[in-house]
């Protein structure tokens, strides 16, 4: 709690640290009840003028994400009337999205450039001072004022509006202050082995950022399927798929909402539908049987292939983020890669010399790859199990980690990652993964678990690392992945998310521990989430 001259509350949610992420281990949630307000949404009458002291001081907004920090008042709060507006701030008119959008949906008007009147909503640019993501949000004199250093944050001081709104029809008195404790929040989606539709991508995108949350991965190339149009190799395209145009509408909404979208073409393996009209390019065994979804690397027709995929969808999505893949190549999940991989074994001793083996090609591989999409200045993506301990030829020190794996034989720890300096994010797949039919012993991860139990710093299994590497901790996303495809609808999907997203970003922003029980924030959630 930070002491102020005047008084204030708290809010207090997520997990153990403040800083750079949460510190606690498993923890268990601090019971709290959970204030059941009416929903006073639909009183429109105006403010009143100016606060009294007979009001009684204010609590904190309620959301989801909690906001880390607000100075209480005494005040009547704000609600929108039939003659409150959106304004901008002069010179702040590059907020012009935020504030129509805002204005829709509270259903008052917009009115641009202009000053503010009583009841009315003003958004202004703090001109880069302050944390990026981060916004202050002032109800006062009938008025709120939200201002931030980027798009961003005002955008979710909006979203904090918005959800205080629906939660208890009023946004309280007083000061948030408030930033993300994690700059990478987001959601994983397996479109390559289920068909997802463009509407139904665009309604995740505006929930997640009802959620603030602010990445989502597309990993749309597999071996069940290669979902977007290509102009290079449209033999690989899957029948069912989503054109470059329905990706760039989904790209603009995405901009919009200040989601980042990043594309994953895996390789080396995980490429059967690139494989399946070229045959001659799939990795064989000593035996001459073909590997599944992976990738002959010694051959330079392998790399050309994935190199046009890599630039033509370099062009199509533009952030700042890529991810190369890198896992569960089939050539090493064998008891002897050189035995079983003779070719491959004799080119890494040619390349690499006598020490030279099988996961230093691969390794190799992915370097080059990275190497590929430099010139378009992407931070670069791989899953962990794609870095390997030992060998001739490290990965390059500038690939960020994706940590997920805590199942795979001989995965290595996400301490090694952290003592080499590499920064990760978590997908640990004891909590964060949604696999369709649940194989393998996966279970579909739950938002108590995830809520009571899981903070950044539980990578792999249920134990969390040090604090020590909690600035190396990026953030986390949770991933929705297809190996059964019909084994839910699309509405099955979208339900089956809600909560265990609705914890993620929880814990994902704010670093406190958390003020509601599971039960009090379910009834929250389903107050601010509106329909899954």
């Amino acid at each position: 709690m930070v002491a102020m001259a005047t008084a204030a509350t708290m809010a207090a949610c997520g997990s153990g640290n403040g800083g750079a992420g949460a510190r606690d281990g498993a923890g268990s949630s601090r019971a709290a009840s959970d204030t059941d307000s009416s929903d006073r949404s639909s009183d429109r009458s105006s403010p009143a003028a100016a606060p009294s002291p007979t009001f009684p001081l204010s609590s904190a907004p309620r959301g989801i994400p909690s906001v880390r920090e607000h100075e209480a008042a005494r005040g009547p709060g704000w609600k929108p009337s039939d003659t409150s507006g959106v304004v901008l701030a002069r010179g702040s008119e590059g907020l012009a999205d935020e504030g129509k959008l805002l204005s829709q949906e509270l259903k008052i008007a917009y009115r641009g450039t202009a000053a503010a009147r009583a009841g009315d909503v003003e958004l202004a640019l703090t001109g880069g001072s302050g944390a990026a993501e981060s916004y202050t949000l002032t109800t006062s004199g009938g008025r709120v004022r939200i201002t931030g250093p980027d798009q961003a944050g005002v955008f979710y001081g909006t979203r904090t509006l918005k959800q205080s709104l629906r939660a208890d029809g009023t946004m309280p008195e007083g000061v948030v202050r408030d930033s993300p404790s994690r700059p990478q929040r987001g959601l994983n989606l397996d479109i390559a082995r289920k068909y997802y539709t463009p509407r139904w991508i665009e309604d995740r995108l505006r929930e997640m950022a009802d959620l603030k949350l602010n990445m989502l991965g597309l990993h749309f190339s597999d071996d069940q399927g290669f979902r977007i149009e290509s102009t290079t190799h449209p033999e690989i395209v899957s029948k069912q798929h989503l054109s470059q145009a329905e990706v760039r509408r989904i790209l603009d909404l995405a901009d919009q909402l200040h989601i980042t979208v990043v594309p994953e073409i895996d390789s080396p393996g995980h490429l059967g539908a690139v494989l399946a009209p070229h045959p001659e390019l799939q990795l064989r065994n000593v035996n001459g049987v073909p590997t599944k979804g992976a990738i002959d690397i010694s051959l330079p027709a392998s790399a050309r292939i994935v190199d046009d995929l890599l630039r033509e969808f370099a062009g199509l999505f533009k952030g700042r983020f890529w991810h190369l893949g890198g896992d569960e190549y089939q050539a090493l999940v064998v008891a002897d890669p050189e035995a079983s991989y003779p070719k491959l074994a004799e080119l890494a001793v040619r390349k690499y010399g006598s020490r030279g083996r099988i996961q230093d090609l691969t390794t190799g591989w992915t370097n080059e790859r990275a190497a590929v999409m430099r010139p378009f200045k992407r931070t670069l993506k791989v899953w962990n199990d794609g870095v390997f301990r030992g060998g001739v030829v490290q990965a390059d020190k500038d690939l960020e980690i994706e940590y997920w794996t805590g199942r795979e034989l001989g995965a290595r720890q996400p301490v090694e990652y952290l003592d080499e300096g590499r920064p990760v994010v978590n997908l640990n797949d004891e909590y964060l993964y949604y696999v369709l039919g649940q194989p393998n012993n996966f279970m579909y991860p739950t938002g108590q678990r995830i809520y009571e139990q899981w903070t950044p710093l539980v990578l792999r299994g249920t134990a969390p690392v040090d604090t020590k590497y909690s600035k190396q901790i990026l953030g986390g996303r949770l991933a929705v992945w297809g190996d059964f495809p019909n084994a839910q609808t699309e509405e099955q999907v979208a339900r089956g998310i809600r909560l265990p997203l609705a914890a993620l970003t929880q814990k994902l922003w704010n670093p406190a521990k958390p003020s509601l029980n599971w039960s009090g924030f379910t009834s929250l959630a389903a107050k601010v989430g509106g329909p899954a």
